[in-house]
């Protein structure tokens, strides 16, 4: 029971993940909405397939019709994941053998539509350079609302750089702990040359996203770093910050809501403000003990205190004064 529970959360999480990316697409391309996209990785096994496939039931899901595309010419897997099979692929279309729609199958759901290719192609790269694919790709976009390219990773082969010059946009896939830093920046180094719209990454494989979120780091040697473990270091030899050739701030790990704790030596935020509201105290009372021991510094003050002095002193001489030891005899 407790493994479907969490079967069942890791569904909903990658669902809710998608439906965000998604979301993110859209506000990143408002005045010029993107149509079809390529979504590849730095080197294999990084989840693109998955994420592929799952943006795909995203965009299908939310009432759009949306075209998968088996762009792996080298690896295909896209149709053993979605359980479906194709008796004709991307080839036949482009040699005439078939239109787009009869090549095209039903992914499993409404909306969801997929295109496979067929095995052992020769030269996928020159295949992809054709002004056949090129044409496919013109196809289907004026027949779907969305179509992505599950490509190679581009760390590998060049054909995700070559498809990405015909789509409106590029996602990298990365898996968090997968690819190193030097691979990911020549992967995008890649289709930077090739000009691709790079609209951004996505992180496959992440843990505890639902109350923190962690930092990567590297030493001079571009070696992962674990930061947990060089914060307990930092902290058996009193120090946290710079721990040699990596910067380690004083808390990697930090939940969503919590307060962020000052640097050791340095006031928090509640000890700063209990220190302004002690000098601003320290002030009023300054102020009032120089009221008290100059009063006559505001002038409409003393004024006030003048003119009031005045009118009890004429009171005081206008009133008759009484002769107390007369006061008896008249009595009497």
């Amino acid at each position: 029971m407790a493994k479907k529970k969490k079967a069942a959360s890791n569904t909903l999480e990658i669902q809710n993940a998608t439906k965000t990316m998604l979301a993110n697409i859209r506000f990143a391309s408002v005045d010029n909405p993107m149509q079809s996209i390529v979504l590849t990785s730095a080197v294999p096994n990084e989840g693109k397939t998955t994420t592929t496939i799952e943006l795909a039931k995203a965009i299908a899901s939310a009432g759009n019709s949306v075209l998968l595309v088996e762009a792996d010419m080298r690896r295909r897997s896209a149709a053993s994941i979605l359980g479906v099979h194709a008796a004709h692929g991307a080839y036949a279309v482009m040699s005439h053998a078939l239109t787009l729609q009869e090549a095209v199958v039903s992914a499993g759901a409404p909306n969801f539509y997929f295109l496979d290719t067929e095995p052992n192609i020769p030269n996928p790269a020159d295949l992809l350079s054709s002004r056949a694919y090129a044409k496919l790709v013109d196809d289907a976009c004026n027949t779907y609302d969305y179509v992505l390219f599950d490509t190679p990773p581009v760390g590998t082969f060049v054909d995700a750089a070559i498809l990405s010059r015909l789509v409106d946009g590029t996602i990298l896939v990365v898996k968090i702990g997968g690819a190193k830093r030097d691979e990911l920046l020549t992967a995008y180094d890649q289709l930077q040359k090739a000009e691709a719209h790079i609209i951004g990454a996505c992180a496959t494989f992440c843990e505890g996203t639902g109350s923190e979120y962690y930092y990567a780091y590297y030493n001079k040697d571009n070696q992962r770093i674990d930061p947990e473990k060089e914060t307990r270091r930092a902290r058996k030899m009193g120090t946290t910050g710079n721990t040699g050739s990596v910067s380690v701030p004083a808390a990697p790990v930090i939940p969503r809501g919590a307060r962020r704790q000052a640097p050791a030596g340095q006031p928090g935020r509640a000890q700063m403000a209990q220190q302004q509201a002690a000098k601003q105290s320290q002030g009023q009372r300054a102020v009032q003990q120089q009221a008290t021991v100059n009063p006559v510094s505001n002038s409409q003050s003393w004024k006030k205190s003048a003119v009031q002095a005045g009118v009890q002193q004429a009171r005081r001489s206008n009133t008759p004064r009484i002769d107390r030891s007369q006061q008896g005899k008249h009595h009497s």
